[in-house]
């Protein structure tokens, strides 16, 4: 028999094919079994008009068979099988898709409950990146001869006439021996459960079943009850799901196979904690199920972390986590997506960023935040949930290249209230700011009690101002991105003016009465304080620190952990209360024992620094310091 030869340009292609195309070894089962289900949805659509098939819808199957001594992994189906001429066409020449002929052929047709997967005629090839030799034995629906197809690879094929009793295909694959290198490359191929794996992975929803001989342990007959002796046995196991969660009606399905499909599929050991359902049609058809997590994964905000969405087309996986499907805002979310309307590549690996990827990932970026929104709106305790594990995400993403997300996530943002004792939104705060008012203020520290003793703080509580805790070191970043909310602008509490009516008046009093003191402090205190004030916000503490425009504190501590190369500094500017009697005892020590009142002045700086949460320069000398004032 005459083995012919692929065309040069096919041979070019299935070299290509074979090393280059596919990227993981693994997908040759998705190709081969979706060519199996097309080949079974052409019989089905001709059953539609030609009774003589005679093959009821659940008489069809995929089969997987193993043997495992010669090395053989075998696909077989009943579908409508190939006669000589398709087999040629198909097989013999590269990229010549009969499923896209087919496709092309019913499109239109209402009554064509079809489901072809295959468009570009390659993917039969990936099986040469597991196997050395291909056999394929096939008989067509209508024919009574069998056909043989066999090939090696780029060297070319041969076609012979064979028996088959049954219509349909098997494609027998001769799996190639390990190499040195990686023991296991192809024998995995030959075990059951690594197969097992690869069918839920790629095909659990191809719309046939797809089954295999799987092992169990048998109890032996005879053997005695103390001493059980088992064997293991081979029986014919359905691998597939077939009907994918997210196609079935809502109405139809319970929250605990949400919880389960999710926690099965993601690998979750707690429930989510909202799900979100998607059926559209219109531009672009498509279906999605959605589902936000309980709490955030290991790793989760470190680089090793990937997100995305499981993407499917005709019940095949395409994608394990694709990106493109939502906003880096909305990692977080899992789950699937199944449209028929995308454009793939050769490979299905990959998608074409084209219209419809777009027009899918607009939409289910407006779904998932309209469902953060009806959380925080009617479930503010789930929400709270949620925010405790994703709500720095939030924070980051709405920084992120210049602010381009802050518009979508900025009513999604929380912070805790100093007079409502609770985490509030912008929206909240701003709705109940006192007449007047000009900022949203806000106050920065490690936590929430300790933001609730700064003393810069006091004037703005004593007037009844609401402030915002910072307690995220991301958080006055996002303040400076985030700029204003609903045109009232961001301002610190340790800012050097608050901008509150009388304040100016006050301090402009103090400061003329105590002029020569504060001379003297910023003389004595110079190199260390950038200017010296009366303050008009402190009420029982004597002195703070607040800071001038750009960098604040709560930055310079940032940037002194992350980048202390840069040098980054906030001006100091050091707040007297001159009401306060350990001023009053400065200025005494300054009229009668200047260097005492030196020893007040740097005990001033030292505990501003302290109450500002930075470090003193000497603390050994600090103490040295205190205890000379009680010789």
């Amino acid at each position: 028999m005459m083995k012919k030869e692929f065309k040069a340009e096919s041979k070019r292609l299935l070299d290509l094919m074979i090393n280059s195309i596919y990227t993981h070894k693994e997908i040759f089962l998705r190709e081969i079994i979706s060519n199996a289900s097309d080949a079974i949805d052409k019989l089905c659509y001709l059953g539609l008009t030609d009774d003589k098939v005679g093959i009821k819808r659940d008489e069809f199957e995929i089969k997987l068979i193993l043997d495992k001594e010669n090395r053989l992994l075998t696909v077989s189906d009943n579908g409508i099988g190939m006669s000589q001429e398709e087999l040629e066409n198909n097989l013999g020449v590269i990229a010549s898709s009969g499923s896209l002929k087919f496709r092309q052929q019913v499109e239109g047709d209402e009554s064509a409950d079809t489901d072809i997967i295959g468009q570009f005629g390659v993917g039969f090839y990936s099986a040469f990146m597991v196997a050395d030799e291909i056999t394929v034995i096939t008989r067509k629906y209508g024919e009574e001869q069998g056909w043989k197809w066999q090939s090696s690879g780029v060297e070319g094929y041969t076609v012979e006439p064979c028996d088959k009793e049954t219509v349909g295909t098997d494609v027998i694959m001769h799996i190639k021996p390990d190499t040195e290198e990686e023991k296991d490359e192809y024998s995995q191929y030959l075990r059951e459960y690594p197969l097992y794996k690869l069918v839920k992975k790629y095909s659990d929803y191809i719309r046939f079943p797809i089954r295999m001989r799987m092992p169990h342990p048998k109890l032996k007959e005879g053997c005695p009850e103390d001493k059980p002796e088992y064997e293991e046995v081979f029986e014919w196991e359905t691998l597939n799901s077939m009907v994918p969660l997210w196609q079935r009606k809502k109405a139809d399905v319970t929250q605990e196979e949400y919880n389960e499909f999710y926690q099965q599929r993601f690998a979750d050991t707690e429930p989510p904690l909202s799900v979100i359902t998607v059926s559209a049609e219109g531009a672009v058809t498509y279906k999605a199920l959605l589902f936000i997590p309980e709490k955030a994964p290991l790793r989760y905000y470190s680089e090793e972390f990937e997100g995305g969405l499981q993407l499917y087309s005709a019940g095949v996986m395409i994608m394990d986590k694709c990106k493109e499907l939502l906003p880096e805002c909305f990692n977080f979310v899992r789950g699937v997506v199944e449209s028929p309307d995308l454009n793939l590549n050769i490979s299905r690996e990959l998608l074409q960023h084209d219209r419809q990827l777009k027009l899918i990932g607009a939409n289910l970026e407006k779904k998932v935040k309209g469902e953060l929104e009806r959380l925080l709106r009617d479930d503010r305790e789930k929400y709270e949930s949620f925010w405790q594990s994703f709500g720095r995400q939030i924070k980051l993403s709405a920084m992120d290249n210049y602010g381009e997300k802050k518009e979508l996530l900025q009513d999604l943002m929380l912070f805790y209230s100093s007079t409502e004792k609770k985490l509030v939104t912008l929206k909240e705060y701003v709705e109940r700011m006192k007449e007047g008012q000009k900022y949203i203020y806000f106050a920065s520290g490690d936590t929430v009690d300790g933001v609730d003793h700064i003393p810069q703080t006091e004037l703005l509580k004593e007037r009844g101002m609401e402030i915002l805790y910072f307690t995220d070191k991301a958080d006055e970043f996002l303040s400076d991105v985030l700029q204003k909310y609903q045109d009232k602008p961001f301002r610190s509490a340790t800012d050097g003016d608050l901008e509150l009516p009388g304040e100016e008046e006050k301090k402009e009093k103090d400061e003329q009465q105590y002029k020569e003191a504060f001379a003297f402090l910023k003389e004595t205190l110079a190199g260390k304080v950038d200017e010296v004030k009366a303050s008009a916000r402190l009420k029982t503490h004597p002195v703070c620190l607040s800071s001038g425009e750009g960098v604040t504190f709560e930055m310079e501590k940032y940037f002194k952990a992350a980048q202390p190369e840069l040098g980054l500094k906030a001006k100091r500017i050091l707040e007297i209360n001159v009401d306060h009697p350990a001023f009053l005892a400065f200025e005494a020590a300054r009229l009668t024992d200047p260097e005492r009142a030196k020893k007040y002045a740097e005990i001033f700086y030292n505990q501003a620094q302290l109450i500002a949460g930075l470090p003193i320069d000497d603390p050994t000398a600090y103490t040295d310091l205190l205890c000379s004032l009680w010789q």
